[in-house]
């Protein structure tokens, strides 16, 4: 059985203040961010962006070929790594070993945001799987999600160092079956895979403890609004916080954003850049 939930509050995030940025951008992290799709390449920028909202110091974003270039432009403060695509503008999983040195070098990695293909997606999440460092932590996102079930490689080679993000129809197919108690569900899900899930605000470990954020925000079903979660997520990894307090800070500093938001600019309305640009302004006091 899980332990009592714990509410995160101000008092809570105060006693567990996320580690300290570094002076210069190596000392805060390096994350890589993997996905997007000629239809989405968006997804990859509004995670990204977001880590770096967070205080990560470096940044690369791995997309397809044929939108590599536009990304280039629209994230200067970026390195841009294309890959092979599909006719379809997704990326085929080929030449992923081109990312042996970056992975090398990261802090963090995320998987996923903006992949609209499941073979694509698994291609993908098999590929990297062999190629990380066993160290190094990993968020997983959207598609990569929906195909974690058929992938043994990237279960196994993550297990112990992965943060999900799951929604709730995500979470049903990584149980294989419906979502009952969502807050006890997501606890079971995270000790199955030796990960920590995040879900509706509500976050788990493999060890059963469990945090739930209550701010909530209407405004916050957006489209985007979870590329801005994961990459606050990993941004909060590559500054060096553990998998459980990124997962929490990250769901908080998200879910508060958007609740500013409300205030500024109304209950529905504003778009997940926005959300992503409140971040620093959030955490202005904590970190």
């Amino acid at each position: 059985m899980p332990a009592s939930t714990k509410n995160v509050t101000a008092d809570l995030l105060r006693s567990w203040p996320l580690p300290r940025p570094g002076g210069s951008k190596y000392e805060r992290g390096h994350v890589v961010v993997i996905g997007g799709s000629r239809r989405s390449p968006g997804a990859v920028v509004l995670a990204g962006v977001s880590a770096l909202r967070v205080g990560a110091g470096r940044l690369s974003l791995v997309l397809p070929s044929s939108v590599a270039p536009g990304v280039a432009v629209s994230v200067p403060e970026s390195a841009v790594i294309e890959l092979p695509e599909t006719e379809s503008g997704e990326m085929t999983g080929s030449a992923l070993a081109t990312l042996s040195e970056e992975l090398g070098r990261a802090s963090a990695v995320l998987i996923g945001p903006g992949i609209g293909d499941p073979a694509s997606a698994l291609a993908v999440l098999d590929g990297v799987a062999t190629l990380m460092p066993s160290d190094l932590p990993v968020v997983v996102d959207a598609f990569a999600l929906g195909v974690l079930d058929r992938s043994r490689t990237a279960r196994e080679a993550f297990a112990g160092r992965m943060v999900l993000t799951p929604n709730e129809e995500e979470v049903a197919l990584l149980l294989g079956r419906d979502v009952d108690v969502l807050s006890r569900d997501i606890v079971e899900l995270a000790s199955n895979l030796g990960a920590v899930v995040t879900c509706f605000g509500h976050v788990a470990d493999g060890s059963g403890n469990n945090w739930h954020v209550t701010t909530a925000s209407t405004g916050v079903g957006t489209s985007g609004s979870g590329d801005v979660l994961a990459g606050s997520i990993v941004g909060l990894l590559a500054r060096g916080a553990s998998m459980e307090q990124a997962a929490v800070w990250g769901t908080w500093v998200h879910a508060e954003s958007a609740a500013r938001l409300d205030v500024e600019i109304g209950a529905v309305g504003y778009l997940a850049s926005e959300i992503s640009a409140q971040l620093p302004r959030t955490l202005t006091g904590f970190s």
